[in-house]
């Protein structure tokens, strides 16, 4: 464990193309300081640089160069040092090995070794429901898109989880061909909501699919979960959206 204090810096200069045994003597030196205990190492990479070949290497948009200059540094105790040198040799080859004497004036913490308490998991087994809702893309609820509005809704009534399906191709009711074109996408696709749960859950949520969907096919069958399982996500700040994906079932 690194402390504050006198300690050295170790910089290992190669070329990005060297090799070891058949793997990319960065990697290698990367796996052996990480296994041996060292307290943190980094591996940084040139843009444009020379070696004892003295061949210029640079990088460019159309032609990036594998031979870059690579310089892995980590800050470790004296005693450490010392201990790992030889084998650091060994796998550098070529390469240059630096050692400068150093202080260490602060250290990072450490992550607390106290384990939190686990979540009990959710678990659903057995028989169950599938609910499909299909409805139009452009179908909408209090001013938002109908399918968007169901997802929220079903997950403030603590469904297990929903998941929006658009389609490339289909017709309704009206009879009208509903596609995605190369050029065109339609505005009116055909969405299909997809949610499996118990049968009860399902149920009581259904006056609030009929008060939401005014056209469309709301379809219910037969189910077995053979495992459906979780823990409970940690609690987020309201009206928080990540992004424009749904929870998979």
């Amino acid at each position: 464990m690194l402390t504050v204090g006198k300690a050295v810096k170790v910089s290992i200069y190669l070329s990005e193309g060297a090799t070891h045994r058949g793997v990319a003597v960065s990697s290698s030196i990367l796996d052996f300081l990480f296994y041996r205990g060292v307290s943190g190492a980094t591996v940084l990479k040139g843009v444009a640089g020379f070696g004892a070949e003295h061949r210029l290497h640079s990088a460019s948009f159309v032609e990036i160069s594998d031979q870059l200059p690579l310089k892995i540094e980590f800050i470790e105790s004296t005693e450490k040092v010392e201990e790992i040198l030889p084998k650091l040799e060994e796998l550098a080859g070529s390469g240059i090995i630096e050692v400068q004497e150093t202080s260490v004036v602060k250290t990072a913490p450490l992550a607390s070794n106290k384990t939190p308490p686990r979540a009990p998991v959710v678990k659903i087994e057995g028989p169950a429901k599938v609910m499909n809702i299909h409805i139009g893309e452009d179908d909408r609820w209090n001013g938002k898109p109908l399918y968007r509005a169901l997802v929220e809704a079903m997950r403030a009534n603590d469904l297990a989880g929903a998941t929006v399906y658009r389609g490339i191709l289909g017709y309704g009711a009206h009879r009208r061909i509903h596609r995605d074109k190369p050029f065109h996408l339609s505005h009116d696709a055909s969405i299909m909501l997809s949610v499996i749960d118990t049968e009860e859950k399902l149920r009581a949520f259904l006056p609030m699919v009929e008060q939401m969907v005014q056209e469309g096919i709301v379809v219910f069958s037969d189910a077995e979960v053979i495992k459906y399982s979780h823990r409970p996500a940690e609690a987020e700040p309201e009206n928080q959206e990540s992004d424009d994906s749904f929870d998979p079932v």
